[in-house]
């Protein structure tokens, strides 16, 4: 990998590392629908670390989804659980942000932050023992 490709793997990963502090602090302070989607902005972002080292990226959220389900998901890289949380994820965040009178409950809040740690968690530690990189 070169060293403007790992750059910015870990540029997204720090990126996605903040989203998620974000969603654990907006669910500290009773702001679940934008914890809702500051933790899928740490999942998305987390999967475009992932694309930094194909030198590839998407103009829309739907391509990043796609090409990680078909490259990472589909190939067994990494269980079908991450494939529903992408999805998922993704599909929640639309309602909370353009769905009017859409109300994030706490535990919705929570559960998505919890899905988006774990993601994140596995995409970090697979960069990390796959591509020896210290995130």
């Amino acid at each position: 990998m070169d060293n403007f490709s790992a750059n910015l793997v870990k540029y997204r990963i720090e990126k996605a590392a903040d989203e998620l502090e974000l969603a654990q602090y907006c669910i500290e302070v009773h702001k679940f629908s934008k914890s809702l989607n500051c933790s899928y902005y740490a999942i998305f972002h987390s999967a475009r670390a992932l694309l930094a080292i194909e030198n590839l990226d998407f103009k829309k959220h739907s391509g990043v989804i796609s090409h990680f389900i078909k490259a990472y998901i589909n190939t067994t890289i990494f269980d079908n659980e991450l494939g529903v949380i992408i999805r998922t994820a993704e599909r929640e965040r639309n309602k909370g942000d353009y769905q009017d009178f859409y109300v994030v409950s706490k535990d919705e809040a929570i559960t998505q932050f919890n899905s988006a740690e774990m993601f994140f968690n596995k995409i970090k530690t697979y960069l990390e023992e796959h591509y020896e990189m210290t995130l």
